[in-house]
């Protein structure tokens, strides 16, 4: 009994007795932090996203001239009365029932374009600023306004020179040649000059525009002073309605101006 009691025992006891420890499995390490993902870049818009955004600017570049062509129509006289003012007699004359109305109507746009050019000027750099970096959008901006003067300065010497280029016309006529101007040549002479010299002074921004895109430099603008002085000339000839000599003269010593102006500018910026 006492040998049965002793291999129980010993039995028990290599049971309960600590065996050789067991491998723990190793616990998975925590996954690294990943890096935040980069915000996704603006998509590049489509064709036909740049035609949508194009059109929407062109609806509201043509409210503002609608808006300003109604200011037009509801001063359309006194602004008439301020155009024929030049002419000797003070009048013109109508050739048909429905030329006062095209007159009127006429005036009303040129002053309804005028009145919009902030607009028109700002719908134009909304659509172009999105594809320019910061640094051009810095270099850019200030051109706006800047535009926005030259194109008054251009209504502004449109309007002082009307005076003087109605003079010189008129001056070739007498008792054969008499001066009974009509309505729709008149508005149309004085309307256009008007538009002409207000776009032309934006001349500056197209180079400077330029010169921003490696197209031309200071010192290429420099070295083709002649040329360009001469092209000036040919182009204030051609483009000034009237045919009198005035015009020509004075948008031509304008642009010249301008032109220089714009050189300086240009080498300042280092192109």
């Amino acid at each position: 009994m006492a040998d049965a009691d002793a291999v129980q025992d010993g039995g028990i006891g290599a049971r309960l007795a600590p065996g050789p420890a067991q491998p723990i499995a190793p616990q998975p390490a925590a996954p690294a932090p990943q890096p935040a993902a980069p915000a996704p870049a603006a998509a590049e818009m489509t064709l036909v996203e740049h035609l949508t955004e194009l059109r929407g600017r062109l609806v509201k570049s043509l409210i503002a001239v609608a808006i300003g062509t109604g200011i037009g129509f509801w001063f359309w006289k006194d602004i008439r009365n301020i155009l024929i003012a030049p002419l000797p007699t003070g009048t013109v004359q109508v050739l048909g029932p429905g030329d006062a109305f095209v007159i009127a109507l006429r005036i009303s746009v040129v002053v309804g374009i005028i009145l919009a050019m902030p607009v028109i000027l700002w719908q134009i750099w909304q659509f172009v600023a999105p594809g320019l970096t910061q640094s051009e959008r810095r270099t850019v901006r200030p051109w706006i306004p800047i535009a926005l003067g030259f194109f008054a300065l251009g209504v502004v010497i449109a309007y002082i020179v009307l005076s003087p280029a109605t003079q010189f016309l008129l001056a070739f006529t007498d008792d054969v040649l008499v001066a009974n101007l009509a309505a729709g040549p008149y508005f149309d002479f004085v309307t256009t000059m008007f538009l002409v010299f207000g776009l032309i002074m934006e001349f500056p921004i197209l180079l400077f525009g330029l010169s921003r895109v490696h197209i031309v430099t200071s010192q290429q603008l420099s070295r083709l002073r002649r040329q360009i002085i001469l092209g000036i000339a040919i182009f204030a000839t051609a483009i000034t309605p009237g045919g009198d000599l005035v015009s020509p003269i004075v948008l031509g010593f304008t642009m010249y101006v301008l032109f220089e102006g714009t050189v300086v500018a240009i080498r300042r910026t280092g192109r």
